[in-house]
């Protein structure tokens, strides 16, 4: 299954059976086929036609993408969209920052004494998302005096879903814009901006090269940044997957100057329309160096799909597809391999590297082992609404949406944990091929359900989060439950200490029911957990930000962040719903971004701050 250097060159110029080699329509024909019906018509809830075109491609763009529209632009590749934003935007882009929202020249980047930092997924490579004491700034007794210092908006969005990574007292924060931003850590100002080319939710990496420091991220159309951490000068940029689907959220490890970029896609979603060939995205790892974008080597999750037959509605199926890896890979230099968390295939034949952990090898991309929790799980979003292109015997949808954890016990023994949307956490030996050692349901899991995007550990216990989100009848699930939908205000989430050894459960700290209900409030608990010595935070779609003691789950500290705000860089604010990347603890700070709308939470546009009160 692994690619020679050569091979992928080959695999790049070769006929795809995908959507990706269709002609791409004009923005008119995609206007009368996708929008019409609605910009049309005179509605008070609809902005016509006019309206539209008074707002820029770039502005459509993000609507299409990220924003109002993301639910109904799902099926629509991105070259689509992009025609049909040229084909409507004919105003000009308002998204340059004010002058007041620029730091003061006197102030040079990286120049605050930060003790503390946190950078990529996790502040080391075993990607447990603990911060040390040093480190965090922060204990139990003083993280009940954390009050808001400052809130950033994110100009014309509606999700703040990005990770951020701190260095030496700079923030750095991509945007569903695409905007990348270097923020004083302490004030909010901007140092300077990066416009990517689609979406960036990845959390940003840093390597050193010599006396320059490299931000390395992605976007959510496949492409690959390197920019000069300082200046925020691109240095390069380039793509490592051909296929017009491919969706890069996950952060690269990083590892002897090389960066090892994780692929997942928009595939799946791709499958709601009926005259998708579905499907044909492979997941992939590929190592990249750090000093030029050369890829050194590529290793397919999948082999090569074929044509396997015809849908109800008469369009050609292909497989295997999918086992996209969505999480950052975990560096075990130790034993000289990665491990990644791999997603469900996307049409048969079912292939026994999906919904699976794999050791891969470090220098050549070989797989060494590959352990699957569930087999045979097979799905896409059209089995939501049992569209032609859902597979027979579709399901349970049982992601590894989240990374493995390298965890290191007192004892000096290795453990994998890994964490999964079937609700169950897992226990693997690293040096047995990935051995089960334990596992424990810490939720009932399900589409939706179960560990969305990550775990913590302290090395002694580890701590999951889980989903688990409900709807009440009539609410819509999936692509489809964009903001602000009918959850249920009692149903999900829970935080569950375990022992890292056995798995046990230490203690569990249930979700706490919305006060009072509303739309897009649920107590689910997707986001990714982070731990400090004595406290781990964990976000909830309600909007709360809570700290809980790792010894008892005793609650310590608890924020609203669903509400409106008065920002630094004077962008309108609103908080919502916490889910995606976790707080980052660095320097006595802890920085979430607040607002996701897509599985129907409350939207938000927020990059909040929270620091020390000087009193007790």
């Amino acid at each position: 299954m692994k690619r020679t250097l050569l091979a992928f060159a080959l695999v790049l110029l070769a006929t795809v059976p995908s959507a990706a080699q269709a002609p791409v329509p004009s923005g008119a024909e995609l206007y009368a086929k996708h929008c019409a019906s609605c910009h049309d018509q005179a509605s008070p809830r609809v902005p016509p036609r006019d309206a539209l075109t008074k707002m820029s491609p770039a502005r459509i763009l993000r609507t299409l993408d990220f924003g109002l529209m993301m639910s109904v632009a799902y099926p629509l590749r991105r070259d689509e969209r992009e025609a049909l934003a040229a084909f409507l935007g004919k105003g000009p882009d308002e998204t340059a920052p004010s002058a007041q929202a620029m730091c003061k020249t006197g102030r040079p980047l990286s120049s605050a004494a930060a003790r503390g930092s946190w950078t990529g997924w996790s502040p080391s490579a075993a990607n447990t998302r603990y911060q040390p004491a040093e480190q965090a700034g922060l204990t139990a007794d003083t993280v009940p005096r954390l009050q808001l210092k400052w809130a950033f908006g994110f100009t014309g969005d509606v999700t703040a879903f990005a990770a951020p990574t701190v260095l030496d007292g700079t923030l750095f924060v991509g945007s569903a814009a695409g905007t990348v931003q270097a923020i004083d850590a302490q004030r909010g100002c901007i140092h300077w901006i990066y416009k990517a080319s689609g979406p960036v939710r990845s959390a940003m990496t840093i390597a050193n090269e010599g006396q320059r420091r490299t931000l390395l991220f992605s976007d959510q159309n496949g492409s690959v940044y390197a920019v000069d951490a300082r200046s925020g000068d691109e240095l390069w940029k380039t793509r490592v997957e051909a296929h017009e689907a491919t969706r890069l959220t996950g952060a690269f490890a990083l590892h002897e100057g090389i960066a090892y970029v994780p692929a997942a896609s928009w595939e799946e979603t791709r499958s709601i329309d009926p005259g998708y060939k579905c499907c044909s995205f492979r997941g992939s790892i590929t190592a990249v160096r750090v000093r030029d974008g050369s890829v050194v080597w590529k290793t397919y999750l999948v082999d090569q799909p074929v044509k396997t037959g015809t849908t109800a509605a008469g369009t050609d199926t292909f497989g295997p597809s999918g086992a996209g890896v969505w999480s950052a890979p975990t560096v075990d230099a130790a034993r000289g391999v990665l491990y990644v968390t791999t997603g469900d295939n996307y049409s048969y034949p079912a292939t026994a590297t999906s919904d699976a952990v794999m050791a891969l090898d470090l220098k050549t991309g070989r797989i060494v082992w590959t352990r699957q929790t569930t087999p045979n799980d097979v799905y896409n979003s059209a089995c939501g609404g049992r569209g032609a292109n859902c597979p027979a015997n579709n399901g349970p949808d049982f992601d590894f949406g989240s990374s493995a954890l390298l965890v290191k016990t007192a004892g000096g023994r290795d453990v994998l944990v890994a964490g999964q949307k079937s609700g169950v956490v897992y226990g693997l030996d690293p040096a047995d091929g990935g051995r089960i050692l334990w596992q424990t349901r810490v939720g009932a899991g399900g589409t939706n359900g179960g560990v969305q995007w990550g775990m913590a550990s302290d090395g002694q216990r580890v701590y999951a989060a889980v989903s688990d989100v409900g709807r009440q009848a009539g609410s819509i699930g999936g692509a489809a439950g964009l903001g602000n939908a009918p959850l249920s205000p009692t149903q999900g989430g829970g935080l569950t200490a375990l022992n890292v050894l056995d798995g046990a459960k230490v203690w569990v700290a249930p979700g706490t029911p919305c006060a009072p209900p509303r739309p897009g409030c649920s107590p689910a608990q997707p986001a990714a957990v982070t731990v400090i010595p004595g406290v781990v935070f964990s976000g909830a779609m309600d909007g709360h930000l809570r700290a809980f003691s790792t010894a008892d789950g005793k609650l310590l500290w608890d924020v609203d962040t669903a509400k409106t705000y008065t920002t630094v860089n004077g962008v309108p604010g609103t908080g919502g719903s916490l889910d995606g990347a976790g707080p980052v603890v660095a320097n006595g700070m802890v920085f979430v971004n607040s607002g996701y709308p897509r599985f129907g939470g409350m939207p938000g546009n927020v990059l909040l701050a929270f620091g020390l009160s000087r009193t007790p």
